[in-house]
């Protein structure tokens, strides 16, 4: 067989049949959430629910903590953005694509302080190891959840930091074994390319005003 078809499935061979089909409902529904997100459709969150709760599980059930968290977050910022999208005045949606201010790109960083001394933290409270992989999770769960609040408020600059870190999480989750979500990976890193450039074009149609 193909090395690498060999190498996804063989991170399968003795797994439990609803871990593989849960895992399967993931997959889909991850990549219907960005699909959705790139279009700039408010289905990009009932969708992604679905992946991250199962995630949340998933992860929750191999240890792997600062996932876990990372999925967590995303569930909760989910519930944010399903709200802010569907706001609209007269007719109109009120939250637009738009560039993150001098003031949101400080509020950005202190989320990913943040969310990476807390997950941290969360390994230690529980007594895990934090070994490489996790130090390496945690700075992408820092990254990834500051995307997901650009995300909710429609900024720009949240595809950047998808695409930055679906890239680090693609060998990441290929390492643990976690075979179809790294593939997952690969095309969130395709559809955030593609997503970017949809929403600078469809930004740039628009007459700019200042940021303060």
């Amino acid at each position: 067989m193909n090395p690498i078809f060999d190498f996804f499935l063989d991170a399968y061979r003795g797994k439990e049949s609803y871990i593989i089909v849960l895992e399967g409902i993931v997959f889909v529904s991850g990549i219907a959430s960005v699909w959705f997100a790139k279009k700039e459709n408010i289905l990009v969150y009932p969708t992604g629910l679905v992946a991250t709760v199962i995630t949340v599980y998933l992860f929750l059930r191999d240890g792997l903590l600062g996932d876990m968290m990372m999925n967590f977050y995303w569930s909760a910022m989910s519930v944010y953005g399903w709200w802010n999208w569907s706001r609209k005045k007269e007719g109109e949606k009120i939250v637009k694509i738009s560039r993150t201010s001098p003031r949101e790109k400080v509020i950005g960083f202190a989320l990913f302080l943040f969310t990476m001394l807390f997950n941290y933290a969360v390994y230690k409270v529980f007594g895990y190891e934090v070994e490489t992989s996790n130090y390496i999770d945690i700075f992408t769960s820092g990254i990834f959840f500051t995307a997901m609040w650009y995300m909710a408020l429609k900024k720009l600059e949240n595809w950047t930091l998808w695409i930055l870190a679906d890239i680090i999480t693609i060998p990441l989750y290929a390492y643990r074994g976690w075979g179809m979500l790294s593939l997952q990976y690969v095309i969130f890193t395709v559809l955030a390319i593609q997503a970017y450039l949809l929403w600078k074009k469809s930004l740039d149609k628009r007459p700019q005003i200042s940021l303060k």
